[in-house]
């Protein structure tokens, strides 16, 4: 199984990626976990225009990689138990999951994807909806391959 997780994010700080390679080399036993952070000048002058070309910015930028069974991340989307997020790793080998850009999504790319979850209804910055999703990866992974990880 292969995991891929999209994330669309300047480089800098770099104070959670410690805590993120824990939990892709954590999941290595179970999947192939590949994190890709996608950032460009399209991106920059979109979003000094505005939400509008921002969003229209990060479809095109995410297009190429609506292949698999694809998961945008929205605080509207669906919101999941644990348990029930480890249901996700049965749809297939291939699994993308697309964290938005700061102004999120638009209504055409969440229709194109899969399926759309919430990991809360606060909104964080995208480096901690990152490490929040690869901790919830790894406890679905464990949940779904019977390892103790996830306490019931």
């Amino acid at each position: 199984m292969k995991i891929s997780v999209y994330s669309i994010e300047k480089s800098g700080v770099k104070s959670v990626k410690g805590l993120t390679d824990e939990f892709i080399k954590m999941s290595s036993r179970y999947a192939k976990i590949e994190e890709i952070t996608l950032f460009n000048a399209s991106i920059a002058l979109a979003q000094s225009k505005g939400a509008g070309a921002a969003k229209e910015a990060y479809t095109a930028l995410y297009e190429p990689y609506l292949k698999g069974y694809t998961i945008a991340l929205d605080e509207e989307g669906e919101e999941l138990t644990s348990v029930e997020f480890s249901k996700i790793f049965e749809n297939g080998a291939d699994i993308r999951f697309f964290i938005g850009g700061a102004y999120g999504f638009s209504e055409g790319f969440l229709r194109r994807t899969q399926r759309v979850i919430s990991l809360s209804r606060l909104t964080y910055a995208h480096k901690i909806a990152k490490a929040v999703l690869l901790e919830q990866i790894y406890r679905g992974l464990c949940i779904k391959n019977g390892h103790p990880y996830h306490k019931e």
